[in-house]
Parts: structure tokens; C-alpha cells; sequence
């Protein structure tokens, strides 16, 4: 038997009998009636949503539009990615890409027929060519980039020395909002990897903010952006530095030195990072991306800032980069040293020439000035310990030229106060 032959069940009307609001069918029929009323409902509001859409009343529209940016924006799981996030966000608009451009020779190909002569005599032909070449005219091409970040509203960019180390070459400057300026070398770091750049620009630009480098801790987290191998403008990475107080030797371009009291970082570095900055997590410039390990992995490194803010404080005042000179050649003693050399203490530097005649004392110099000799070993610079983790290098840079500093020297085994007052030292 169907539902359909129920004597007590019609079509058009429900015939309410004491058996059947007992029975289940009762309940099917209540729960039917009650889904179905939902589904209108619903099906009343969605529709109602699509007519208000389509009515493109602007209030309507705004809250539509609204409802739908807040499903679609995105929330950062975490507050690190938080404050990644927020840290690109403010410091992007104040990188900068450089790029490098310089006329290069345009080389021709072309064949010459070295026993053209001898084709008569021998009554044949040879069809033996040589290809040669020659150089026919040059053009502008782009030969390298770097990054760099704005230090100043007015257009002062600090980057690598090594970007701009060329003289001959040309230096174009794109901003993160498509602008495109050409770029004067104002002054190149005569000891740092380091040099400011200045673009020409009648609005202020933004600029970064400048942090501590002194507080760094290792393990912190750190982000890198940059011009990654002159093609990808402003990408970021993330890390942690893995190291403070390194002492590398770094070379490219032709270039070739010793870079002390560097951060370590595991945040990629890349062919074309070099001069932009390394960041916290508050979005202030700790470091300036420098080199990278091209043996091991995520092995990068950049240059305290603090080092560079004496330098763009100069450029500010009085529009170069100079450095007290002092005029000695030296070796750091350790205790290797001391027993190969048979040395009276195993701390200071050692004064000594080089193995190609380089003097130990420079000539008219602040040192030869002051009487300092070759093989003197300077234990102390105005009352520092020198050390191979505080160097000769390192304390000299506290000091600006014409300053009168104390130098504690040993000689012939016995300790002498030297007073000096020291050189400049220049690009």
C-alpha cells in the first residue's frame, strides 16, 4: 500500500485524525513543511542579496563591496609573519634599485685569407680562412646592479662601494613606484664596503629608519630585501643572524678585502642584494647586505649599520668620507704568531713591511711623524687593548683626523707613550 491509499490522506488537504497526528507520517509530513520553509528563506535572501546588487544603489554597493574585501583579505597566522609583513611594507617604498650601465666595445667578426697569394703558384685555390677580430665602435649596455636605500628626503642612498666602484660606468636609480633618476657618486668608503649615492628630486622621498646594530642578538629574526640577481626588484627574505663579530675577506669586481665586526645571516643573499638593507622586526635597517659564501648555503653577511651612520652624517656636513690615518703596516699578534716569531707578549700589532717591499711606515705619515719604527709593536691605542678581536682597525675608527691620541709601544722589550696626532685618510 502506497501513502496515497491512506483513507485518511488527501492531496490538497491534510485531514488531521487522532491516528494520524500519531502516527510518524505526521512528523514527515511537519519536518517537510519546515525544510521547506527554510529553503524559501534562504533562498529569499540570496535572491534579495543579487536584486539589491543589481538595483548598483552606492550605499548598497559599498557594504557588498566591503563584505567581500573582508573575506578575501588576508590575515597573518602568526605576529612574526605579523610584523614581516608590516616591515616590507613601510621600509619597500625606500629601497632602491641601481642599476649599471657603461659603453662597451662592440667586437666584429670577420675572415681574412692568410695564403690568398700562393693561390697563383700553386694554380689552385686554398679556400683556408681565418676568422679575426676588430673593434668597431661601443655602446651603452647594462653590465651589473646592486640595491640601495634612501637615508635622506633630499635623495642621499647609502649602498656597497663595491655597486659603484666604477668610475667610467653609469648609475640609474629605480624606485619602487617605477620612477627612474640618474645617480651622482658623491662619496665611496675608503675602509667599508660602503657609499652614498644622490638622485635629484623637487618631493621628498620616503626613507628608511636607522636601528642599533650594537643590541643584536644572535637567533634574532632579520628580513633582507633587494634587487635579487638585477632582475627581481624588492624581494624579500627572512632569517635569523647566525653570528655576530665575523671577520671575512671578501672579493668581486676586481676588488679584494677585509671586512671586520660583520653580521652573519642565513636569510638569502644574492647577486644583486648587495647594498640593500637587512631589517628587523620593527622595520629599521640593522645592516647593509654585503656578501655572500659561494661554498655553503644561506651563508650571508652584512655591515653593522651603525658603522655607515659616520658616513652619511659626513656626507651631510661636509660631503665626503675621510678616516683618521695613522700610517703603519701591521700584524695583529696572537699566540701562533708570538711562538713563530718568538715575539716578547702575544697581544698588539706589530709593525713590519710587506713581502713586496710595502714599507712599514708610511712615508710623511702620522706615525713617521711621531717617531714609530719598524718591528714597534703598539700594545695600547688611547688606553684600548689591541687585540685580534679588537683590532688596530677597529679603535682607529672612533677617531677624526687631527685628533691627539697616546699610543703605549713595545720596543727593544721595553714600553714607551707615544703621543700622535693623527692623518686623514680619504677616498
Amino acid at each position: 500500500m502506497s501513502i496515497y491509499d491512506l483513507p485518511e490522506f488527501k492531496i490538497s488537504k491534510i485531514s488531521w485524525s487522532p491516528e494520524f497526528l500519531k502516527s510518524r507520517i505526521f512528523w514527515v509530513v511537519i519536518l517537510i513543511i519546515v525544510i521547506s520553509s527554510l529553503s524559501g528563506f534562504i533562498a529569499g535572501i540570496i535572491s534579495g542579496n543579487y536584486f539589491l546588487a543589481k538595483l548598483k544603489i552606492p550605499e548598497v554597493q559599498k557594504i557588498i563591496e566591503k563584505e567581500r574585501t573582508i573575506e578575501k583579505e588576508y590575515v597573518p597566522a602568526t605576529s612574526q609573519e605579523q610584523a614581516i609583513i608590516e616591515a616590507y611594507q613601510e621600509v619597500s617604498p625606500a629601497v632602491v634599485s641601481i642599476v649599471i650601465t657603461k659603453n662597451v666595445p662592440i667586437i666584429e667578426e670577420y675572415y681574412t685569407e692568410p695564403f690568398k697569394e700562393f693561390e697563383q703558384f700553386f694554380g689552385e685555390p686554398f679556400n683556408i680562412k681565418i676568422p679575426e677580430y676588430q673593434q668597431k665602435g661601443t655602446e651603452k649596455q647594462e653590465v651589473g646592479g646592486g640595491t640601495g636605500f634612501i637615508v635622506s628626503q633630499d635623495g642621499l642612498i647609502l649602498t656597497n662601494r663595491h655597486v659603484v666602484m666604477d668610475t667610467d660606468a653609469n648609475y640609474t636609480v629605480l624606485t619602487n613606484d617605477g620612477q627612474k633618476f640618474e645617480a651622482e657618486v658623491l662619496a665611496r668608503d675608503p675602509i667599508q664596503d660602503l657609499a652614498i649615492i644622490k638622485i635629484k628630486t623637487k618631493k621628498p622621498l620616503e626613507v628608511v629608519k636607522l636601528g642599533d646594530s650594537d643590541k643584536l642578538q644572535v637567533g634574532q629574526t632579520v628580513i633582507a630585501i633587494g634587487n635579487v640577481l638585477g632582475e627581481f626588484r624588492n624581494s624579500v627574505s627572512v632569517g635569523v643572524i647566525s653570528g655576530l663579530g665575523r671577520t671575512i675577506t671578501a672579493s668581486g669586481g676586481g676588488l679584494m678585502e677585509t671586512l671586520e665586526d660583520v653580521v652573519q645571516t642565513d636569510a638569502a643573499i644574492n647577486k644583486g642584494n648587495s647594498g640593500g638593507p637587512l631589517l628587523d622586526l620593527k622595520g629599521e635597517v640593522i645592516g647593509i647586505n654585503t656578501a655572500m659564501s659561494v661554498e655553503g648555503e644561506n651563508i650571508g653577511f652584512a655591515i653593522p649599520i651603525n658603522k655607515a651612520k659616520r658616513d652619511i652624517e659626513q656626507v651631510k656636513t661636509s660631503g665626503k668620507i675621510v678616516y683618521p690615518f695613522l700610517g703603519v703596516r701591521y700584524v695583529l699578534i696572537t699566540e701562533n704568531i708570538q711562538k713563530e716569531n718568538n715575539l716578547p707578549v702575544n697581544y698588539g700589532a706589530w709593525i713590519i713591511k710587506g713581502d713586496e717591499g710595502e714599507p712599514a711606515i708610511t712615508f710623511g705619515s702620522a706615525a713617521e711623524k711621531a717617531g714609530l719604527k719598524e718591528n714597534d709593536i703598539i700594545l695600547e691605542f688611547a688606553g684600548e687593548k689591541i687585540t685580534a678581536e679588537n683590532s688596530l682597525a677597529k679603535i682607529i675608527t672612533k677617531y677624526n683626523p687631527g685628533d691627539k691620541v697616546v699610543l703605549k709601544i713595545l720596543r727593544d722589550e721595553k714600553e714607551n707613550n707615544i703621543q700622535v696626532i693623527l692623518g686623514e685618510r680619504s677616498e
